[in-house]
Parts: structure tokens; C-alpha cells; sequence
């Protein structure tokens, strides 16, 4: 017997006979996850080995030296799902446990059958170690601003509404611009039900349905995860949610389309390390080809590929005192991508809620907005385009450029 998807588990206890005895009814059960035991105190032992971690961890709590450690741990790797049995389980001890981030707790001494049967019920709760991997198929698509006002926001909304092509595909729309999100309102004037923040805060429930629920549905196709009301509920979105959330929503959505908004921060970060491609949206001025060229420095040092990154620039008109060439050289970027300045249509779209491709499909905006969606996602047999981006994108390679 062996277990459906590699998980790494280790038990730690003082009490040989406990670890070696929870180790075998998870490794004799249908299906088998095997474990490494730690015969020893928490305290005494270190559970990430050369930068090792487990995905979940099952441990003894004797004295109150363990439980400090496990404070400790799930500190520094809250990441990791913990396991918690303990023969003291007072108020404070479980509440300590809770703020810590434990998961599961049993009172000792825990019956073999009740660990394995606690062990279940995280892993079932694991989407980005469980069905994600199992699953993972949708591309992960972000986008940032370089400044603020760029159109990054209309920019990805519109996309994700292109790239559904009327329920061909399902797209996910993640607001991830946390304070001050507003991606819903640019394809939709239905108030949402629920919101990131409020998926956060069930993260030790979130599977399929839970998400499915908290999205709200603005088309055929199309689901949008909308940013919190309340400036103050981003705090309770954290880095290991969002990785929760982004993996499972890759098992349910052929694209998942980002927000990420303007702000670096630990949950943006995570968002851009997730992602299989960010594009950056700026304008033809010196104040966003400044800002431009911070952002370029910030991927640079994360060690992100070339190819990962695309940079789009919104407003674009050829009669503007800078042209792309300059933007180009000034960056040290190979390619530009482009949409051009139709202000008349985006406002009338952003004003009503609509998408620019429902409101005037046959606006120059939505005709670049459905050349960049089909670079995205090619169409079987698509014929040749022409118009705006016909050049960059008909029969264009990813590190082809606009030179429009």
C-alpha cells in the first residue's frame, strides 16, 4: 500500500512507544502515509533538517518547554500543518495552541486510530499539498501596477473576461489589491457575497466548495474572488493563505487572474512567486518608466526568468513625445506589449460595470484586449488577425516585441 500523493510527516515524542505506534497505523492504513519518528522531547530536537520541512508534524506535548518550542516552530514554518496531543489540555494551553497556528489537538495518550484518523482530516484540508499537486493544471496570470493609474485593474478584469470566451474556459478573477481592491466593479455591479478576507479566515476549511461559494459568478465562465470592504481586513490575509488559495484555485480554473495591485508586500510577493507569468502595466511617461525600472530591479533580485515577466503599456498612442523604442532601451527590456488610448470606451465600461468586450466588442481596446487574450490562450486554427498587435501576436513567439 502506499499513499496517493508524497506527503512528509514526522511524529515527535518523548514516549518511544507512542511515535512508533501512531507510525504504524499511519503506514499499515489504506491508503499508507508513511512517517519519521523522533523519539524525543520537542525541545530537544530540530524538526527542519538542512532546510527539510515536513508538511505536517504530530507531537507530544509533555511539558512546557514542548509547548513553547511548538510556539516557536509554527512561528517560524506556519506553512507546516501540527498535530497536538497533550494530557494537560487546559483553556490556555489550547488557546495558546490555537493563536500558534495548531490545527488538530487530542488528549493523551491518543489511541493509534485517533492520530491517524486526526492525520486524515489535515491532509484532506491540504489543497496546495494535496490536490494541488495532484491536479494543478491552470496558469496562474499576474498583474501589477508599476504606478498607480496605470489600468492594471481594467487590464486584468477585461482579460479574465476575454479569456473565458463566453464559458469556453473557466477563469478565476482573484482580487488580491487587499485595502483598496476594486477588480469586481470593472465586470460586474452585483455586490459580492463573500471575499478573500473572509476565505482567510476559514483557511483550515478551504476546499473546493468553500471557494466555489465565496466567488461570485459574472458571467459564463467567469468567477471572481472580490477584495475585503474593510481596509483594515487585510491584515487577516496572510502568505500561507494566499498560497492556499492560488493552488486550490489552479485545480478548479483553467486561469487564474491576479490583481496584485500597486503595494510589495509579503502576500504580493507570494502572489508573483506563484504566478507562471507577470505582466506590469505602465504608461508612455517618466514617472511610470521610472517606477517601471524599480519594479524591473525588484524581479531581478528575486531571480524571476525573463520569460516570466511581460510588460504592457497601457494608453498607448504613436503620436506620443516618447515612443516605445525609447521605453525599451531605457528598461533594457526585449518586448512591449500594447493597448491603445480609447479613454471614451474604459470609462463607459468602468462607469457601468460592464466588460469592454460586452459593451463594444469592436472598440479598438477590446479588439487588443481579445489579441493579447488569444496570445494567452491560442484558438485551435485561429486565422490570421490584423489591427492593433496583429504584427506582435499573429504567429508571434512569447520573446517577439511591439515595435508599433
Amino acid at each position: 500500500m502506499s499513499a496517493p500523493i508524497a506527503i512528509s510527516i514526522k511524529i515527535v515524542s518523548p514516549v518511544r512507544g507512542h511515535a512508533e505506534a501512531w507510525e504504524e497505523a499511519l503506514r499499515k492504513g489504506e491508503p499508507s502515509y508513511p512517517a519519521t519518528t523522533i523519539p524525543q522531547a520537542l525541545h530537544e530536537v530540530s524538526v527542519i533538517v538542512n532546510g527539510s520541512r515536513p508538511d505536517l508534524v504530530v507531537v507530544e506535548v509533555t511539558a512546557s518547554e514542548d509547548l513553547a518550542a511548538l510556539e516557536a516552530l509554527a512561528k517560524a514554518h506556519p506553512e507546516i500543518d501540527y498535530l497536538l496531543v497533550g494530557a494537560e489540555m487546559t483553556a490556555e494551553v489550547l488557546m495558546r495552541a490555537m493563536r500558534a497556528g495548531v490545527r488538530d489537538v487530542l488528549p493523551a495518550p491518543a489511541a493509534p486510530e485517533a492520530v491517524r484518523d486526526a492525520v486524515l482530516r489535515l491532509l484532506r484540508k491540504r489543497p496546495a499539498a494535496l490536490a494541488a499537486a495532484a491536479e494543478r493544471h491552470g496558469q496562474v496570470l499576474a498583474f501589477i501596477s508599476c504606478k498607480g493609474g496605470s489600468g492594471a485593474t481594467f487590464t486584468a478584469a477585461n482579460l479574465a473576461h476575454m479569456l473565458a470566451a463566453k464559458g469556453e474556459r473557466n477563469v478565476a478573477l482573484i482580487d488580491m489589491n487587499l485595502q483598496f481592491g476594486d477588480a469586481l466593479l470593472f465586470v460586474s455591479s452585483v455586490q459580492p457575497v463573500s471575499n478573500v478576507a473572509d476565505v482567510a479566515r476559514n483557511i483550515q476549511r478551504l476546499d473546493r466548495e468553500l471557494l466555489q461559494s465565496a466567488m461570485l459568478r459574472v458571467g459564463p465562465g467567469l468567477h471572481v474572488l472580490a477584495s475585503p470592504d474593510d481596509p483594515a481586513q487585510a491584515s487577516d490575509v496572510t502568505r500561507p493563505n494566499v498560497q492556499a488559495i492560488v493552488q486550490l484555485a489552479t485545480t478548479m480554473f483553467d486561469y487564474v487572474v491576479i490583481d496584485v495591485g500597486r503595494s510589495l508586500s509579503a502576500v504580493t510577493l507570494q502572489v508573483l512567486d506563484l504566478a507562471d507569468r507577470i505582466y506590469a502595466v505602465m504608461q508612455l511617461t517618466l514617472p511610470y518608466i521610472r517606477d517601471g525600472k524599480r519594479l524591473r530591479d525588484v524581479f531581478r533580485s528575486l531571480d524571476y526568468p525573463a520569460q516570466k515577466i511581460h510588460w504592457i503599456v497601457n494608453r498607448y498612442e504613436k503620436s506620443g513625445q516618447l515612443t516605445l523604442q525609447d521605453v525599451k532601451k531605457a528598461m533594457g527590456v526585449p518586448e512591449l506589449l500594447t493597448l491603445p488610448n480609447q479613454y471614451d470606451v474604459v470609462a463607459a465600461s468602468v462607469n457601468q460595470g460592464v466588460a469592454v468586450g460586452t459593451l463594444s466588442p469592436k472598440s479598438q481596446i477590446a479588439r487588443a484586449l481579445q489579441e493579447l487574450a488569444e496570445r494567452i490562450a491560442p484558438p485551435p486554427l485561429a486565422p490570421a488577425r490584423s489591427g492593433w498587435l496583429g504584427g506582435l501576436f499573429r504567429g508571434a513567439s512569447p520573446s517577439t516585441g511591439s515595435e508599433a
